[in-house]
Parts: structure tokens; sequence; C-alpha cells
């Protein structure tokens, strides 16, 4: 096989991570940041190649050799995840993996994304690896690369690197933000990823549960202009803020996976999709035009919601739209949600309703003003908004968001190893607030899951939307109830 300057590999363990639900219920969502980056290195002249360890279930050992029969100067492991949790947790398995790469002499090997991009020294001491890459990835990658070659390599040129120089640790200030979405994150290199292994959340296609596959994953945009203070989604990018690719590019991308792919489920991966109108809007209008038949989902929060273009959307595909609602209770709820009262959140769910887009709602437990009362009161709050889907998270201090500086400031107990930072982990271990302990937020939050999907008013109002085997599949999902060591089952 030829010789590759560079392997990207998406790490990943189910089963530690999802238990059960990893089998058959949990999405297999395609990397798209992986693959854009593929792209982009590409485009720039380098030999490319992905693993994706986490689609194909391959063990570290597995991966590493096929790595190693690349021969490829760079075996880049990137952690990334389009949501909080996402790299974190997959910190144990990735870490197992640069092992085996180094074990195997893959190459020099690299560790980047959200996870190292948060804790950069901690990874570089703690991980067997050559190097760190802070922040975006794609500058940092394509000047390494280009040390690598030459006559007399010289990494302090390399920005945004951690490196070991002898003894010490050396680092190099970040790379500047890309401003040219377009030339930085081109159309995915979608051919080098087994897309026929991917599938979509089971909620997603409850339209047509038997049919979650293809599914396709893009970013239209980098980064949320919110700080919210659980939420580590902005560590690569070192301060909040948004920036767009073009709408154009995007719905190219889109046709591309649905004309050459078969691709009708997707995600867009932003962290916050609906919040700029003439960007979110161009793209539905740009869906529209070209009369793709999609299944799409997006997040939103209830205070960038606009009812006009809710009907547009629709039309478009967007058939479900994630809602960070959080909490009930507006003392707890986080950041500029504050001023959203129950009453508003209501009546957004309603008009969103209306126009049959269906809603997957966001709460969490345990943030750091939450008590018995409080959680409650959100559990509450779920229920009679019944949702066509939920999930019920606990609060987690995630390195690179400002709860995670408070619980190491304060000394709180965090989770012995990464993989406890997985929301449906067994060793999973949620922060306390002020009046609960870690344990109690935790069997709070897996009653509440049981409480809501056994409700009798949610599966009458599923089995009307959806079908009575909708409803079966519900039922048989919440039959069993997750391990925790922390609660002893």
């Amino acid at each position: 096989m030829a010789a590759v300057d560079i392997v990207l590999i998406n790490p990943g363990d189910r089963k530690q991570v999802y238990q059960g639900l990893g089998v058959e219920l949990a999405a297999i969502e395609p990397p798209f940041w992986v693959a854009v980056i593929a792209a982009y290195l590409r485009q720039e002249g380098f030999r490319v190649a992905i693993i994706d360890a986490n689609a194909e279930n391959s063990a570290p050992a597995e991966t590493a050799q096929r790595a190693a029969a690349l021969q490829p100067l760079l075996s880049c492991v990137v952690v990334y995840g389009s949501h909080p949790s996402a790299s974190t947790q997959n910190m144990t398995i990735a870490g197992a993996i640069c092992r085996a790469l180094t074990a195997e002499s893959a190459g020099r090997v690299a560790l980047s994304g959200l996870h190292p991009s948060a804790l950069p020294e901690r990874t570089m001491r703690e991980e067997a690896i050559d190097f760190v890459v802070e922040g975006e990835g794609p500058d940092t990658l394509r000047a390494l690369l280009g040390e690598l070659v030459a006559p007399v390599p010289d990494l302090s040129r390399v920005p945004g690197l951690w490196y070991r120089e002898g003894e010490l640790l050396r680092s190099t200030p970040r790379a500047p933000l890309i401003n040219d979405l377009d030339r930085y994150l081109p159309i995915a290199a979608w051919d080098l990823l087994p897309m026929h292994v991917y599938r979509a959340h089971n909620w997603h296609c409850f339209d047509d549960i038997g049919h979650r596959s293809p599914y396709g994953a893009v970013y239209t945009s980098l980064g949320c202009p919110y700080n919210c203070i659980f939420c580590c989604i902005n560590a690569p990018f070192g301060k909040p803020g948004i920036r767009y690719r073009s709408p154009e590019r995007v719905v190219e991308e889109i046709a591309l996976l649905a004309n050459d792919y078969g691709v009708k489920n997707l995600k867009i991966v932003d962290e916050l999709f609906v919040l700029k109108e003439q960007h979110y809007m161009a793209i539905v209008d740009g869906i529209i035009e070209r009369g793709l038949d999609l299944n799409i989902w997006a997040y939103a929060r209830v205070d960038t919601i606009k009812t006009a273009n809710l009907a547009r959307m629709k039309q478009a595909g967007i058939n479900w739209l994630a809602l960070g609602i959080e909490s009930a209770n507006p003392d707890v709820r986080d950041g500029a949600d504050k001023r959203m009262q129950a009453r508003d959140i209501k009546q957004v769910v309603r008009s969103i309703r209306e126009q049959g887009i269906r809603i997957i709602g966001n709460f969490i437990f345990g943030l750091p003003d939450d008590t018995r009362e409080t959680m409650e009161e959100t559990l509450q709050l779920a229920m009679e908004l019944n949702c066509e889907f939920i999930n019920f998270y606990c609060a987690m201090a995630y390195p690179g968001s400002r709860l995670y500086d408070l619980a190491v400031e304060q000394g709180w107990e965090l989770p012995a190893a990464w993989h406890g930072f997985s929301q449906h982990g067994y060793d999973m271990l949620p922060l306390p607030t002020r009046t609960l302990t870690a344990r109690e937020v935790l069997q709070f939050r897996d009653d509440a899951f049981h409480r809501y999907f056994a409700n009798p008013v949610y599966l009458d109002m599923v089995e009307q939307t959806f079908g009575a085997g909708v409803r079966e599949h519900l039922v048989e999902m919440s039959a069993t109830r997750l391990k925790r060591k922390l609660l002893g089952n």
C-alpha cells in the first residue's frame, strides 16, 4: 500500500461510552471535522488517509496496525466531538490508540481536538505522543507536515504546537482563527470514510425507523457566541464567537451527500444553527430550490426561533429541532436563558410543533444551584412540554468549560478516568450541587429518564404521531436501566 503523509484517526469505544445503547440505539456519526481537515490537507498537496476506528469498532492494536501499514509521517488522533461531552469521554480510548501507534512505529503521533486544546500540557505529559495540536488544527497540521519533511525541521515555526525538546516541553502560540471557512473547510473528504457504516439516532428516524442509514453530518459554522458555564465547545477556538461557511458551499455539500451517497438523514452539527437568519434561511432556500428530499435535525435556542421561518424550514426537511432548555427554574438556568420564563418556552415549543417540526428537548440536572425541588420542577416542565424525545443530562465539569475551572478551584471530585465523563457510562461521576451529592443527582437523572419514557401521556402521543411500532421501540429502549458504579447497580 502506498505511503501517506498523514493518517487521521477518529477514536471511539461505543461500549465504554454508551454501554448497551451503543449496539443499536446510539447514532454512528460521520466525523465531519476529521473529513474536512483531510480535504484541506489534500487540497494543500498532502497524501491523506482516514481510519474511523469508532465507526468500524476496531481495537487500538488493529487501528495501529492499519495506520502503520500506510507508512505515514504523522498519525493524528482527532479527539473531537459535536457536543460538549463527546471529546473528553473518548480520551481513554484515544490514549490507548496512541500507545498502540507508538508501539507499531506508525510515524510521529499527535493528538488534536477539543480536549487536547483544553488541557494541552497535561495531555502531553500523560499520553504516549510526540505532539499536541492546540486550537483548530488545519494550519498547525499543514505547517507540521511541512517541517517533518524539511531538511532541518524547526518545530518552533509551527503554530499551536506542543512538542518535546529533550526533557523540556515547548509550545508555540495558537494559529489565528480561521476566517476564510470556504478555503479551510472545503467539501469534506467523504470518499475516505466508510459511508455505509453510519446511522442516524433512533429518534431522528421515528417517521421511518427502519431506515437510519445512510447518514450525513455537516458544519455550516464554527463556534458559539455564548459562554454557558457547563459548555466546553469553544475550547479549540479560545473564546466565544461564531464564523460561517457560505450558504452556497453548504448547499453544494448537502447536495453531494444526497446525490452521490444517497443521504437523506442529515445532522447539521453547528452548536447553534438557528441564529443568524440570513445564513440559515439561505441554506433552507438553497435546499428547497434543489428539491432535495431530506430528514434534517439541527440545534436552536428558545430565544433564537423566529416563528415566521418555521414553515419554510419544515419544507426544506428540517423535521427536528434540538432545544437547550436546561432547567425550568430561572435562577438555576445558565446565561442569557435566565430571561426566558417557562411560559415563553411553552409558547415557542407550541409554535414549532404547529408547523410539524418535532422537538428534542435537552435538560440538565445538577447545575450548581439545583435542589431536589428545582430538579423536580425541571422534570415536570419536560413532561408538560411532552417533547417527541428528550435528553436528560447531569451537569459535568468538562475540561475547557468554566465549570471545570470552578471544580478544580473548589476541589470537587472529578471522574477518575476520562471515560467517566460519559453521560451514559458505568463510571460516570457528575458534579454535586450546593445541596445534593453527586450520587443524588445521578439517581434523580436516571429515575427521571424512566419516569418520562414510561409516562402514558408521552407514549400515547408517540403512538398517535409515529405509530405503534415506535411506541414499542421506546418501551423496549427504556426497559433496561443503565448500570452505574456510583449507584451500585
